[in-house]
């Protein structure tokens, strides 16, 4: 018999892939790093740039609600288009405009240039955040070496919002606050380049009109209804500058219903919110991000302009939160086998209920346990704990076509609702303090706004203990929203993670 030619990979060869393939995990966990860690490293930073620049107690959340609303407005948008123009391509624009944008906001001379850099940052960030994970999985075979790969990029993204607070108190005590922003740079140039010399170019098969349109009007209804209400701090409720951005911005969002019942490719097409398990679990992702993104905003001014912290005792004082979230995050899997989605949503907004109670009782002159560790705690491993139920019963909710729009769905409901949550407590805590800055004066705001943050979740509870369906038929695989098994997670073409198809409720 003729002996058959060996045609075996060499080594050199399959080391030289394998070398190449962690570069293109390394890029790609980076920049979700970069993303992540930008919602949450300024927090700590805020007071420093309200007395530098001047800013207005106005002025300051946007620098936060600026980057989320551009971020979440646009990020079903920029999924899109990496299918469309390709991955490369938009992971390397998402992230020169990023790190332009940080630049520019590191060197801001006025409040409205860092604004401006900051909303530049949320679409960048749009537009970045979705080609990570599909370049990722695009560069490592599927198997275990692709499940390895998105656990690194799924911790990787929480160690960066759990680490945001830290980093940022460290170099704005140790440098200056410009370098929560500046830190950006140095790490975006280096994984241009290397993105550039490393990833492969992919598209999606299926071309999908893209929908400028529809992505511009929800972004600017929102951001104009968050300005109506951050006016009314101000103006009154009957000013025609409160009055005129709100309207105009229902009018926006109106509009943007209509456009996307008509067109063709919709960024979001509204037959998927005719599921029950999608639409009350995006509501509830509402309720949670209302809650819980303004928290981060209380907590740190609380704990400088009244505890007296500095920005670094600050940052390091917020890790058991931020390690809160991410363990009750990573126990959420386990408890949801053993209880099912539905109790474990039902458990995690009456733990973070209680945390937002027990943080209504802060004082001016409170201690470090019982004023910001305990109840902070408790505020994030219950979001923690409802977070990732409430996402897999919108996945299996979703037919299996829409499974990774529903993902991003769930993404963009609970940051939108962090920055509309923001612009109401925070006007809640302004009329509370009726323009006192005082230690008493300011802490009397925060605690008002923490019992209003709570009753939104003891009423989303409720609601969600009516709405959210809880029994499934499921057919294989990994625990369902009752709690057996259903079908395992992948990675959809949009850069989110979503599940295939479940049958419905028989409330659906």
């Amino acid at each position: 018999m003729t002996p058959m030619a060996d045609v075996t990979t060499p080594a050199h060869v399959q080391n030289r892939r394998t070398t190449r393939t962690w570069a293109v995990v390394l890029a790609a966990c980076v920049g979700q790093f970069l993303v992540v860690l930008d919602v949450s490293v300024v927090n700590v930073a805020l007071p420093s740039m309200r007395s530098d620049l001047g800013l207005s107690a106005a002025q300051l959340q946007w620098v936060l609600n600026a980057y989320a609303i551009a971020f979440a407005g646009f990020m079903l948008l920029g999924g899109r288009a990496a299918d469309l123009y390709g991955r490369k391509r938009m992971f390397l624009v998402g992230l020169g405009l990023f790190t332009a944008a940080s630049l520019a906001g590191g060197f801001a001379q006025e409040g409205w240039q860092l604004l401006a850099a900051r909303a530049a940052q949320g679409l960048g960030a749009a537009v970045l955040s979705p080609a990570t994970l599909t370049i990722l999985t695009a560069a490592v075979p599927e198997g275990h070496a692709r499940t390895r790969a998105i656990g690194t990029w799924m911790a990787v993204g929480a160690g960066g919002g759990a680490a945001g607070g830290m980093v940022g108190g460290v170099l704005t005590d140790v440098l200056d606050w410009r370098w929560v922003l500046l830190i950006n740079v140095p790490f975006g140039v280096l994984v241009l380049i290397g993105g550039a010399a490393w990833l492969a170019e992919s598209r999606a098969r299926e071309r999908h009109r893209i929908d400028l349109l529809g992505a511009v009007l929800v972004t600017a209804g929102l951001a104009a209804v968050a300005y109506g209400i951050v006016q009314t701090e101000q103006e009154g409720w009957a000013a025609p500058a409160t009055l005129v951005p709100l309207l105009g911005g229902l009018a926006l969002l109106a509009l943007f219903v209509l456009v996307e019942a008509r067109t063709a490719a919709p960024l979001m097409p509204l037959r998927v919110l005719g599921t029950r398990a999608v639409a009350a679990a995006n509501v509830a992702m509402i309720v949670m991000g209302s809650a819980t993104f303004s928290m981060w905003y209380f907590m740190t001014v609380y704990a400088q302009s009244v505890l007296g912290y500095t920005p670094m005792q600050a940052g390091f004082a917020l890790l058991p939160t931020s390690l809160a979230v991410v363990l009750g995050s990573t126990f959420a899997p386990r408890m949801m086998a053993r209880v099912g989605a539905k109790n474990l949503v039902l458990i995690g907004l009456a733990v973070t209920a209680a945390g937002f109670g027990w943080q209504s009782t802060m004082g001016a002159e409170g201690s470090y346990l019982t004023s910001i560790c305990g109840p902070g705690i408790l505020m994030m491993a219950g979001a923690g704990f409802a977070s990732t139920p409430l996402a897999s019963l919108a996945t299996s909710g979703a037919a299996p076509g829409d499974a990774g729009l529903v993902s991003g769905l769930v993404n963009t409901s609970r940051t939108m609702g962090g920055a509309l949550g923001l612009a109401v407590l925070s006007t809640v805590a302004a009329a509370r303090t009726g323009g006192g800055t005082g230690a008493e004066d300011l802490t009397a705001g925060f605690a008002l706004a923490f019992r209003t943050a709570g009753s939104v979740l003891l009423g989303g509870l409720l609601l969600m203990t009516l709405w959210l369906p809880r029994h499934r038929s499921p057919r294989s695989g990994t625990p369902s929203a009752s709690g057996t098994s259903s079908p395992s997670r992948t990675a959809s073409p949009t850069g989110t993670t979503s599940a295939p198809d479940m049958s419905r409720t028989s409330g659906d």
